[in-house]
């Protein structure tokens, strides 16, 4: 009965149940559609993005949405050379299956990984269906602010030539701050269908969790301990730097302990500084598994949340969703303003402090540490009570799909339960 349904394509190199966040984030927004009666097709990769051990089924239905995973699409992160023949391949896949999708309406993708935006140019054109662009980080902004290449090099203006023509392209534009919707329209004018949605935290998996009834806790000796935590990817753009050295001159402090959960680039810097200081009162953990997250990020009682200097509006920092929803209050390492600190503001649920300030760094976390049980708690349930309000999952992911759904014909068949609303010191252009 529903063979006259359009097919709205999504086409990720990750999605569930791999690890990575944009593949959740992916399927949140993809099982919303099929809920609405849209027919909703992934293209992904059939191995993990981090760990290409790991081998996900060729073809699966989740919550309502069709999946079709890409052999020779992951060869893991290892080896830049390897990384980019693996998404060469994985584009060549996705436009194949993309142009022989029976009756495509819709694209849908991200710069996440960016190639995955050339497999839908090539597609679109082909079959002149409507493009939704859901730009996660901004490149190549982020390489060159990171030092990885040079302003005006070669790469740089190939890099920037392929986002122009995307951006063009796109009949609408998702960007997830208001500082990166700044970015992309100095890269191109795209006001007229730029739309601001800031992305959510896992609210359907996450809930506070009380210290005394956390296994986390438990198997990780942390009772009677106040714990810090950075949970997450250790990238290039989140530099932890600063909370490690304020680490090392607390290692004297028994009653703090400071938990590096993830993985990432960064992780080298965890590990090194445990090398060279044994400083005892770190943990290095990988990253934990979607249904056990609500007990690692509960664990926490301050979260640490990092923006690094130089990529305000290029990178968005979703950290900060998840601690909030779990109801701890949050030291924020970043510049200001950002998008982060624009939240603390509003809300006043942490501390905030500049890269490389690691005096500031200890006064914060010993201000926290010795704070009231109650002061921490109120704090917490501010956060919380924003994420169940005004920065609900819902929320974001019906305006994400009222975005997608613009050029496509398919009837609804569900009403959202919450109407789309502008978060604060945001506004769809």
């Amino acid at each position: 009965m529903h063979s006259d349904r359009k097919t709205i394509l999504i086409i990720s190199q990750v999605y569930v149940p791999d690890s990575p966040a944009v593949g959740q984030h992916f399927h949140d927004a993809a099982a919303a559609l099929a809920k609405r009666g849209h027919r909703v097709r992934v293209i992904t990769s059939a191995r993990g993005y981090d760990d290409p051990t790991i081998k996900f089924p060729a073809r699966e239905t989740r919550d309502g949405v069709e999946i079709r995973r890409m052999p020779l699409s992951s060869f893991g992160k290892a080896s830049i050379p390897m990384r980019i023949l693996a998404q060469l391949l994985f584009l060549v896949q996705a436009i194949t299956h993309g142009l022989f999708t029976p009756r495509l309406a819709c694209l849908f993708v991200s710069t996440s990984p960016p190639m995955c935006a050339a497999g839908a140019l090539v597609i679109r054109a082909l079959r002149r269906v409507p493009l939704k662009y859901w730009v996660m980080d901004v490149n190549p902004d982020q390489v060159i602010e990171l030092g990885k290449m040079k302003p005006g090099s070669l790469p740089v203006r190939l890099m920037l030539a392929f986002q122009r023509a995307v951006l063009k392209r796109a009949d609408d534009v998702v960007v997830l701050d208001r500082f990166m919707g700044d970015r992309i329209n100095k890269m191109r004018d795209v006001s007229g269908k730029l739309h601001v949605i800031p992305p959510w935290a896992h609210d359907d998996v996450l809930e506070p969790i009380a210290h005394e009834a956390n296994p986390f806790r438990k198997d990780y000796a942390l009772e009677n301990k106040f714990v810090v935590m950075y949970s997450g990817n250790h990238g290039f753009s989140t530099p932890v730097t600063t909370i490690l050295d304020a680490a090392v001159k607390l290692k004297d402090r028994d009653d703090i302990v400071f938990a590096f959960i993830g993985g990432g680039v960064g992780k080298d810097d965890v590990r090194r500084t445990i090398a060279t200081h044994n400083p005892g009162n770190i943990l290095d953990l990988p990253y934990q598994p979607l249904d056990k997250i609500k007990y690692s990020l509960s664990a926490a009682d301050l979260h640490v949340v990092t923006v690094g200097p130089q990529v305000v509006g290029v990178v968005h920092p979703c950290k900060v969703y998840g601690a909030m929803a779990v109801a701890r209050p949050i030291l924020l390492v970043a510049p200001d303003p950002c998008h982060a600190s624009d939240i603390l503001k509003d809300h006043e649920i942490g501390w905030h402090v500049n890269h490389a300030d690691v005096d500031a760094t200890v006064a914060a976390i010993e201000q926290a540490a010795d704070a009231s049980p109650e002061r921490l708690a109120r704090m917490g349930e501010i956060a919380k009570d924003a994420i169940d309000t005004e920065l609900h999952s819902s929320r974001s992911i019906a305006r994400v799909c009222d975005v997608i759904e613009k050029g496509v014909t398919t009837p609804r068949t569900t009403t959202p339960a919450v109407e789309p609303a502008e978060p604060a010191h945001e506004t769809a252009a």
